[in-house]
This record gives C-alpha cells, structure tokens and sequence, in this order.
C-alpha cells in the first residue's frame, strides 16, 4: 500500500510526531531555529497529500504546482493564514487549515503583559537596572502610568478580545470595542462598550488592535488614527503587524502625539536592527511571542498535525478556514 506523504516545513517535537500514523509518511526539515529555504521547500513539497506549514513560509501557486495535484491540504500551525494563496488553493480544491482555539487565553496574556510592560516602563527599568543606571531611589524615576481604572480600547471582539476583556475586567477597567459587527451577547457577558473607531480612539488610554491581517485591516492604525488618540494613550500591538502603518506610529512617537506602544509584531519580520523604531526609547517591542509558552505551542503543532491528517483521511478537520 502506498503511504501518503505529510511535509512538516519546520521541526517539530518527537512526541508530537510520534502521533503521526503508519500508513503516512512523515518528511520534515529538520531545523527548528531557521525556516526552510525557498529553493529546499519547492524541492521537498513534491508528491506531498498534505503540508504543515508556520507563518515563515510564503504557500502560494508555486509551491502547490511543486506538490502535485495530489495535494489536498495545508495546515498552518498559526492563527493568521495571509502567508497561504486561499484563491489558489480553492481553485485546486485544496482544503486550508489553521489553529485559531489553542492560542487564545495565551496570547490573551502576552497582550496584556504587554500593556503592563509598556505602561509601567519595565524593560526600560530592567535595562537601566543592569547598565548601572540606578542609584538611589528618586521619586520621579521611571515613572509610568496607571492601568487600573483606564480605559482600554479593543479594536475586535474575536476570541482574543474577549479574553483580553476578562482580564481588563480585574483591573477595573472600561472596555470600549469596536468591529464590524456588534456582539450584544458578549457586552452583556463581559460588561464590554461598543463604540464607533473615532470614538473609541479619542476615548481609550490603551488602544489594542486585536484583528487579522488583510487588506480589510491593513495600517486601520495609520495617521489619522493616531492624531485622534489622547496624547498620554498608548497603542498595544499583537495581532498582525500590516494593521499599524509603522512609519506614522514612528512620527506620532517622535512628536509625542501619544505617549507610548507596545509591539509584538511587524510589517517584516524579523524586524531589521536598524529599523528606526529600535531607537525609540518610549516603545517596547518583543520577538512575535503571543502564543510562545511550551504548552501552547506544542498543542498548536499538535493540532495543525491532526487537522492535516484528517483531511488526507478524507474527514473534516477541526479548523478548516
């Protein structure tokens, strides 16, 4: 019997792996720090029923006519999935996979560790802490802003927003969303605010897109956003890095026409060291960690996995975009 052929395009754990059954054969490149090279994937994905696939690779026509009109399916282990040709898939029948659920309350708490960080101006005080910098104590050093009792803007009221919205609940915050639709269930489970994007804007101390990627969202934070925000609010950044145009959040920081911003991701990642915004000492900015603990980056493998695995079977996948 011929064993149908499952590409991984990055390694991932043995015992997840080890899920994978006998009568599929699992090829994967074998490298977990680097992604895989272009010229490698268009090489390795040939004859494949299935590919798993991270945010790193770019799944386009290309790499499904390398693959074969066997392929029948692409899973993402991601909750974006900007970086697949959906209109190239569906033209070949290919079913499109991600891992939107597992992530949820994780990336939930990186959102707002986040915010925390960015108000309270803790990696500026962890660095100054081990260059020296730090004497005796002064009363107005290192002086953040308050997060209890602020106003916190969500720009979505998907699963993330929500669970962002629990936890600005135990800081006694006031929730303002906004998004295409209103979800009067959730304003009355959550005690969450809709608004309309100018006000929201002008309203919150905390301005936190929470939105995939897209040309519906793309720089939805641009400069005329930005003008609108208080002066001392703070934009929060760990849904997709095209929401927020990059080269006007920079203005309004150098301007000072908001007081601060926290980023987890970026228009090009990895962001280049001599990007301008590594200057900026009013910004912190992390490596893309929103889902980066063990537990919740194994279940995403996991799960990206079993979706692929379902489909080569001919069932239904948990996660079908």
């Amino acid at each position: 019997m011929t064993r149908l052929k499952l590409f991984v395009t990055r390694q991932l754990p043995r015992d997840v792996c080890d899920a994978v059954p006998a009568d599929v054969s699992l090829a994967m490149y074998e490298h977990e720090k680097q992604a895989i090279p272009r010229e490698e994937l268009l090489a390795r994905v040939a004859g494949a029923r299935g590919i798993v696939t991270m945010l790193t690779e770019r799944i386009d026509e290309e790499v499904m006519n390398a693959a074969g009109p066997q392929l029948a399916v692409i899973s993402t282990m991601s909750v974006g999935f900007e970086h697949i040709d959906r209109g190239a898939a569906a033209q070949r029948g290919i079913v499109v996979c991600h891992t939107p659920d597992v992530l949820t309350e994780t990336t939930a708490d990186l959102v707002f560790a986040l915010l925390l960080a960015t108000a309270r101006q803790l990696p500026q005080a962890e660095r100054a802490l081990r260059e020296g910098q730090w004497g005796t104590w002064q009363p107005f050093q290192f002086l953040g802003t308050d997060v209890h009792g602020k106003t916190i803007g969500l720009l979505g009221m998907g699963g993330i927003a929500q669970a962002v919205a629990r936890r600005a609940r135990g800081f006694g915050m006031r929730i303002l969303y906004w998004s295409r639709s209103r979800k009067s269930d959730v304003e009355e489970t959550l005690g969450v605010t809709y608004s309309d994007l100018t006000t929201l804007l002008q309203a919150s101390d905390f301005v936190v897109p929470l939105l995939p990627g897209g040309d519906a969202t793309r720089h939805l934070i641009d400069q005329h956003a930005l003008s609108r925000m208080k002066r001392n609010a703070m934009l929060i950044n760990a849904s997709r890095g095209s929401v927020v145009d990059e080269d006007a959040l920079l203005q309004a920081l150098q301007t000072r026409a908001i007081a601060g911003a926290g980023l987890d991701v970026f228009a090009r990642e990895p962001i280049a060291l001599t990007h301008p915004l590594l200057r900026e000492e009013r910004v912190v900015l992390l490596p893309h960690i929103g889902s980066a603990t063990l537990e919740t980056r194994t279940s995403m493998a996991r799960r990206a996995l079993e979706n692929a695995l379902l489909v080569m079977r001919g069932e239904a996948p948990f996660d079908r975009v």
